[in-house]
């Protein structure tokens, strides 16, 4: 079983400290915001000293840019609302960020983390997952990671080793599978795993927010589909547990893997 890390230290921070600003990727999906807004909400709950801002990569207002200059020169710490490296978090953030006059540095992307594991399996046993307590019901049982999916190599490394540490939390094989981008699709998962004889199958949905890639792949499960990561507590704690991370290192550098 995969050990929980300890939960941040909530308490505010004084005069001088650095923003926060949740770095989302925008949706054309009115819930997607609604669940960005949610999640905002909980992180100013959990903090109430810290200042906190929310940008946008595209689709959403306010835009990065926006949000930035907003900042004039503050220091803001940018946490993107992403689960795995890729082009937003190598290129288009820290490229925003350059351009801003705030002086800001890049916290990692949310995932691999134990929090997001422990999120998933909440959320899989919300939709009806019961653990397998016999041997049978191990052998027949397994869970698809649906992923948005992305052309970045490391983007799926990240998203293999949230697999790997579910399927240890879990005690049943997990595989990840794509909406886009690269492969496996869901439905090619479905037939990996029923070939192995694997007749009892879920859904985890790791993504931040309902949209059209989690409802397409929730509609293709065979089985038990989970509801998306959203706005669940322990997404607010694994925030502001990537703002005090970078918060303590040098602001000079992305983090090339995101801890586990």
């Amino acid at each position: 079983m995969t050990a929980l890390l300890p939960l941040p230290h909530e308490s505010g921070h004084g005069p001088g400290s650095p923003a926060l600003v949740l770095v989302a990727h925008g949706s054309r999906d009115p819930r997607t915001l609604a669940t960005v807004h949610a999640l905002l909400d909980r992180v100013r709950a959990l903090r109430p000293g810290l200042r906190v801002h929310l940008g946008h990569i595209e689709l959403n207002e306010p835009l990065l840019p926006r949000a930035l200059a907003a900042l004039g020169d503050d220091e803001a710490i940018l946490v993107p609302l992403l689960l795995s490296r890729g082009h937003h978090v190598k290129r288009d953030i820290p490229e925003m960020a350059a351009a801003a006059r705030a002086r800001t540095w890049v916290a990692a992307p949310l995932g691999p983390h134990p929090l997001l594991v422990e999120t998933l399996r909440i959320r899989l046993a919300e939709a009806g997952l019961r653990t397998p307590v016999t041997e049978s019901e191990r052998r027949s049982t397994a869970v698809i990671l649906a992923a948005a999916g992305s052309r970045d190599p490391a983007a799926a490394t990240d998203t293999g080793r949230t697999a790997a540490l579910l399927a240890a939390r879990l005690g049943v094989p997990v595989l990840a599978a794509y909406a886009s981008a690269t492969t496996p699709t869901v439905a090619d998962a479905i037939r990996t795993l029923r070939a192995q004889g694997r007749q009892r199958i879920a859904l985890a949905s790791y993504f931040t927010a309902p949209g059209r890639f989690a409802q397409e792949c929730a509609d293709a499960a065979p089985g038990i589909a989970a509801a998306p990561l959203g706005a669940h507590p322990l997404m607010a704690h694994l925030v502001l547990t990537r703002f005090d991370e970078a918060r303590s290192t040098s602001p000079t550098v992305l983090p090339e893997l995101a801890p586990v």
